[in-house]
């Protein structure tokens, strides 16, 4: 599978990579896929949220020069930006991309900075999706740390999944659950996000998250009460901004 070109009309290529990595750790997936697959041509999206240090950390261990995309909403938390240079200098990560709104598009669409609060699906658009898409335009993969346990509409989360403009997504984490995760902040002694201690267990932009109360979805602290459930990168673009079930 070394150096393979990748088909679009191959129906089978996910399947296929499945197959290629069933039964390998985390790391072993994301050496394969850095290494092997996408060599040069893979990136990790971030959000430095509260469970990013594990993946990150694990990068940094198969190869922390990989490029990793920060979207840089202009609305994160203070804390956020703290966290992420923190994690940076703690991983020795070399190539961290801070992708920012397009400066124009931003000022027509968002001129008072409250489209947060009049559509979130427009500014999710503006500030997540659009930076992204610019992003990943010379990568033929990503990697991104969701995980099946983090709601219904991550439940059948593959490792391998195919975007809109044929790049692979790489979800290494897809099969750990929550107290995996929990155990591998305490094994490698990560750092934990500062808000995580205040009851956020799911970290956006800051008007759109509120901590999750106790015996809610660690989720259910974004774009509370909206029926809102995902910003828009994860979604097929055919779905972005279609009513999702509550």
């Amino acid at each position: 599978m070394d150096g393979m070109k990748w088909s679009r009309d191959d129906g089978h290529l996910i399947n296929v990579l499945e197959d290629l990595v069933r039964g390998m750790s985390p790391e072993e997936i994301l050496e394969c896929a850095v290494g092997r697959l996408f060599p040069g041509r893979i990136a990790l999206v971030s959000s430095f949220g509260a469970e990013s240090a594990v993946l990150l950390h694990l990068l940094a261990k198969v190869d922390r020069a990989t490029p990793v995309i920060f979207l840089d909403t202009g609305k994160h938390f203070p804390e956020t930006l703290s966290y992420r240079d923190r994690l940076i200098a703690r991983f020795g990560l070399t190539d961290v991309r801070s992708v920012t709104p397009d400066a124009s598009e931003a000022a027509t669409a968002d001129s008072d900075g409250a489209l947060h609060a009049r559509d979130a699906d427009a500014c999710c658009a503006l500030r997540k999706v659009s930076p992204l898409d610019r992003a990943l335009a010379t990568f033929a993969a990503w990697i991104t740390g969701r995980k099946r346990f983090q709601g219904w509409t991550r439940a059948a989360l593959r490792v391998f999944e195919e975007d809109d403009c044929g790049r692979i997504k790489v979800n290494p984490l897809a099969g750990q659950s929550a107290a995996e995760i929990a155990a591998s902040f305490a094994r490698f002694r990560l750092p934990a996000h500062p808000l995580t201690a205040l009851g956020y267990r799911s970290i956006g932009c800051l008007p759109c998250t509120r901590p999750a109360f106790d015996g809610e979805d660690g989720r259910a602290g974004r774009w509370a009460g909206s029926g809102k459930i995902e910003c828009g990168i994860h979604l097929s673009r055919y779905r972005r901004g279609a009513e999702q079930p509550r």
